[in-house]
C-alpha cells in the first residue's frame, strides 16, 4: 500500500480495502513481485481469513472489505508432476558417495536414510541422537513433522546398521541432544545443505547415465515421492503409507496411486517394445535390472 499508493500501514482502514485496491494488490504481486498463481492463492486465502475475523469484530466497518474479498476468484494453477526415481536410479544414486571419505560417508547415510524413511528434508535435519531407538529388526525414528505432529517410523536393519556406524564414527552416541547430520559450518545441517548434496549427486548421475535421470530437476522431496511410490508398487496399503509419511489426509497420499499407475503404464510400454519390435529379427529377451538397493531389503 505504501509503495504503490503512499498509504502507511498504520493509516490503512477497512474502507480503503475495496475491490479495486485488492485486485490491484494481487495483480501487483504477480506482475511486479513475480509470484506464482499458487502464491497468489495463498495470499488470497490469508486475506479472506482476516476479512472474516474483521467482520466478526465489527460487521459494519469490515463489510466492504469482506464483500470485496469474496468477489476475487481463486486462480487456476497447473498441477506439478511429481518426480519419481526408478529403483535402478535410486541404486545408482546411493552408490555414488565415496564412503572412504568423511563427507562421502555422511552423504551415503543421508541419502540412504531419506529413501528408507521417506522423511522430509527438514525432518531429516531435525533428527537428533535421542530420537533414535535401535533394535534387532532395525531402528525406530521419532519424527516431528508439519504442524508439530510427531510420528514413529521404522527403518530396516541394513540402513539402521549404516546409521549406527555413522553415529559411532562421529562419537555422538552418548549425546542425545546432538543432531545426526551436520555441515562443515553448522552443528545442525540445513535444508539448503541437503538440497546441495542431492543436486551434487544427481548431476553426477545424469552425466554418467544420460539415458536416465531425465527430469529437469530432482529436489530432495523427490526422494520422499520415490519412497511412497515404491511402497505402493510393493503392495503397501495407502493408509499405511499415509501414516508412514505423516500426511494429515488420505487425499494427499492418493496422488501416489495415480503416479504408480503411470509408472506401470510406462513399464508396460517398454516391455511391449522389447518383446514385440517392428522387425521380428530384432526381438531379444529383455534384460531387466531394477532391483531395490540391498540395504533396504
Amino acid at each position: 500500500m505504501y509503495k504503490e499508493k503512499g498509504i502507511e500501514a498504520d493509516k490503512i482502514t477497512f474502507d480503503k480495502l475495496d475491490y479495486k485496491t485488492l485486485t490491484d494488490f494481487f495483480t501487483w504481486i504477480e506482475s511486479v513481485r513475480g509470484c506464482s498463481a499458487s502464491t497468489k492463492n495463498q495470499r488470497l486465502s490469508a486475506v479472506a481469513s482476516f476479512s472474516a475475523y474483521a467482520q466478526n469484530q465489527d460487521f459494519a466497518a469490515a463489510s466492504i472489505f469482506r464483500n470485496s474479498v469474496n468477489k476475487i476468484p481463486v486462480k487456476k494453477t497447473q498441477h506439478k508432476q511429481r518426480v519419481i526415481l526408478s529403483r535402478q536410479e535410486v541404486t545408482i544414486l546411493l552408490a555414488l558417495p565415496n564412503e572412504n571419505r568423511a563427507i562421502g560417508f555422511r552423504d551415503k547415510i543421508l541419502l540412504s536414510l531419506m529413501y528408507a524413511s521417506g522423511a522430509r528434508a527438514q525432518e531429516i535435519c531435525d533428527l537428533t541422537v535421542g530420537k533414535l531407538q535401535f533394535h534387532e529388526k532395525g531402528a525406530t525414528l521419532n519424527i516431528r513433522g508439519k504442524g508439530g505432529k510427531s510420528r514413529r517410523i521404522g527403518i530396516p536393519t541394513a540402513c539402521a546398521v549404516l546409521l549406527r556406524q555413522y553415529i559411532d564414527h562421529r562419537k555422538i552416541k552418548s549425546k542425545p541432544e546432538r543432531h545426526i547430520f551436520s555441515s562443515q559450518t553448522h552443528e545442525q545441517m540445513t535444508v539448503s545443505c541437503v538440497e546441495g548434496i542431492f543436486k551434487k549427486y544427481v548431476t553426477i548421475a545424469k552425466k554418467d547415465n544420460p539415458s536416465m535421470f531425465i527430469a529437469n530437476s530432482y529436489p530432495p522431496h523427490s526422494m520422499r515421492h520415490t519412497t511412497a511410490s515404491h511402497m505402493l508398487e510393493a503392495g503397501v496399503p495407502l493408509v499405511v503409507i499415509k501414516n508412514f509419511l505423516g500426511h494429515a489426509s488420505l487425499k494427499s497420499t492418493e496422488i501416489y496411486a495415480e503416479i504408480s499407475q503411470n509408472t506401470v503404464n510406462k513399464h508396460l510400454k517398454e516391455w511391449n517394445e522389447k518383446w514385440f519390435p517392428n522387425n521380428v529379427e530384432e526381438r531379444k529377451t529383455p534384460q531387466i535390472s531394477n532391483e531395490i538397493p540391498d540395504f533396504l531389503d
